[in-house]
């Protein structure tokens, strides 16, 4: 099963995250299939460059999204987008 979740890259006491999907049992800083954006905690900003379209693809195919990137998404408004698009992509 294929996972949504952040990648922890940056310094240390910098963290700095990407948003990947990721086969769920691999470690968290394994190989990811795609990368989908980036997300900057400490500047309490939306995550960057989204991939939105990939999101919305990877929702509609059976991805399970993290807890962290559900509420990510929420707060930069993207959450909404990404659920409908998903229960509107039929799968095959």
């Amino acid at each position: 099963m294929v996972k949504l979740r952040f990648k922890r890259v940056g310094r240390p006491h910098d963290p700095y995250f990407r948003l990947v999907a990721i086969d769920r049992r691999e470690a968290r800083d394994a190989a990811p299939i795609e990368i989908l954006g980036t997300f900057n905690p400490r500047k309490k900003s939306t995550p960057d460059g989204m991939k939105v379209e990939r999101v919305r693809y990877w929702v509609s195919v059976g991805a399970q999204p993290s807890p962290s990137v559900v509420s990510a998404l929420k707060a930069a408004g993207l959450w909404d987008q990404v659920k409908i698009g998903a229960v509107a992509t039929p799968k095959s």
